[in-house]
């Protein structure tokens, strides 16, 4: 069967389309679990031999996998960036912020107000990036000539704690509700992200004016996915390494599942169809699972 191109002109993903949770190979499980309950603060929702589903709500986050036949790879590989979780309000972000403070300070990296959000980061014991965020409301958000103003201006944490944190939320620092908000991977190339991430899956580009970097979402959100060459310009696919096991994009109705496998085949990805969900890798191997939220 043949496709003209134009078929795919203007396809897009759908406008509720949301981040599902991130997969990661870890070599000390124990020591993960422990970092994403007791310092970020998450709760287990699910834990078998060799794995744990960690998140917020029944909603999962952070899926950790026993992986200690893996080494950890170097830093200028394609892989993961940093997992970006999103709270609902200032007092929850801050409740977090002072938790990870708490109980594992040097895991703290920077922090910054990016102008659609305030953003604290960190690392796990692993090495994987963390992002901590609130979004200010999108009636605040600056859009010109169809790319969204963001910016790293200065935010400082101790301010920001003693602006938002609460009593209440220092006692029970696991408060309000969170959310995958957005994923950013290391990549080789941005030309060939954007041909992967808006051409083939159907994102949409909104902001491209960061040197060496692509913010790409749907749905007119600032960025769902993110992609930079800042360590990793010219790398490669990815060995099996510990680190990024697979990110969940989630589509709301399985005709929208559908398309986007039409739409990638088409394109010559290849793709795992189990029926619930579709997974195939991005040309740096990163592993993508598209499903609905049912599946």
């Amino acid at each position: 069967m043949t496709h003209n191109v134009e078929t795919f002109d203007n396809a897009r993903l759908a406008d509720q389309t949301e981040m599902g949770a991130v997969t990661l190979k870890v070599a000390d499980l124990d020591n993960m679990i422990k970092y994403y309950t007791q310092a970020l603060p998450l709760k287990v929702i699910a834990q078998q031999e060799g794995s744990a589903i960690i998140g917020r709500h029944q909603r999962p986050l952070v899926i950790l996998e026993h992986a200690p036949e893996f080494k950890h790879a170097s830093g200028r590989e394609a892989g993961l960036f940093h997992t970006a979780i999103l709270f609902e309000t200032e007092t929850a972000l801050a409740a977090a912020v002072y938790s990870v403070a708490r109980y594992a300070p040097n895991s703290f990296t920077g922090s910054s107000d990016h102008l659609v959000s305030k953003a604290f980061y960190f690392n796990d014991p692993e090495g994987n990036g963390i992002e901590l965020y609130w979004d200010r409301d999108r009636s605040e958000w600056s859009w010109v000539h169809g790319q969204i103003e963001m910016d790293t201006l200065f935010l400082d944490p101790n301010q920001y704690l003693r602006d938002y944190l609460t009593e209440d939320a220092v006692q029970n620092p696991a408060i309000g509700d969170a959310v995958i908000g957005h994923v950013h991977l290391q990549v080789g190339d941005i030309d060939a992200a954007r041909k992967f991430y808006v051409d083939w899956l159907g994102f949409d580009a909104t902001h491209a004016n960061t040197p060496g970097a692509l913010f790409v979402s749907a749905g007119g959100y600032h960025h769902h996915m993110a992609m930079n060459v800042w360590n990793s310009r010219g790398a490669g696919r990815r060995n099996k390494t510990l680190g990024l096991g697979e990110v969940d994009i989630i589509l709301p109705t399985a005709d929208d599942v559908g398309e986007v496998a039409e739409r990638v085949k088409h394109f010559g990805v290849q793709v795992v169809d189990d029926g619930k969900s579709l997974g195939f890798e991005d040309p740096w191997a990163n592993m993508l699972r598209i499903q609905t939220q049912a599946a």
